[in-house]
């Protein structure tokens, strides 16, 4: 895992980036784990702190928030995933269409498909919803995540 966390963040810190390309800086937070975080925000849940994982295909929650989103109307069915998890094991789970996902203070995307995990699992920002926020990077000093796309 940390070898592709660095081989990701090399490419990014090797490839030609500019400045100008990004319209919104996001802090993240890194842990002692070095993983990033970003504050986030659940229409019809409220505030989530979000690991920024590259490697996961979704942005995931878990059953307690999905049940507090479908009581508010803000989370829809919208079908079964098979997945390989990060130790190799296989799983389905449901996929959620959530009403809005914000990151930072100015980026919300609306109708965001998250994975649903059991129990009291992190909040994941995945591909499906960085992509939509493409071209994007990591800055280490300070932890930035530059977007270029906030709707």
């Amino acid at each position: 895992m940390k070898v592709s966390i660095l081989a990701i963040l090399l490419t990014l810190a090797w490839s030609p980036v500019h400045a100008g390309r990004f319209g919104e800086e996001i802090p993240m937070r890194i842990t002692s784990a070095s993983t990033f975080y970003v504050n986030g925000y659940l229409n019809g849940y409220g505030e989530v702190d979000m690991m920024v994982d590259t490697g996961s295909s979704y942005t995931t929650i878990n059953e307690a928030t999905l049940t507090i989103l479908r009581a508010n109307g803000a989370a829809v069915y919208v079908k079964d995933l098979r997945g390989t998890m990060a130790d190799g094991s296989k799983q389905v789970v449901p996929v959620y269409r959530i009403a809005s996902v914000s990151i930072g203070e100015d980026c919300t995307f609306k109708n965001v498909e998250a994975a649903v995990f059991p129990g009291n699992t992190r909040y994941i920002l995945g591909q499906n919803t960085l992509k939509r926020a493409a071209p994007f990077a990591f800055s280490l000093e300070p932890p930035t995540l530059m977007v270029s796309n906030c709707p």
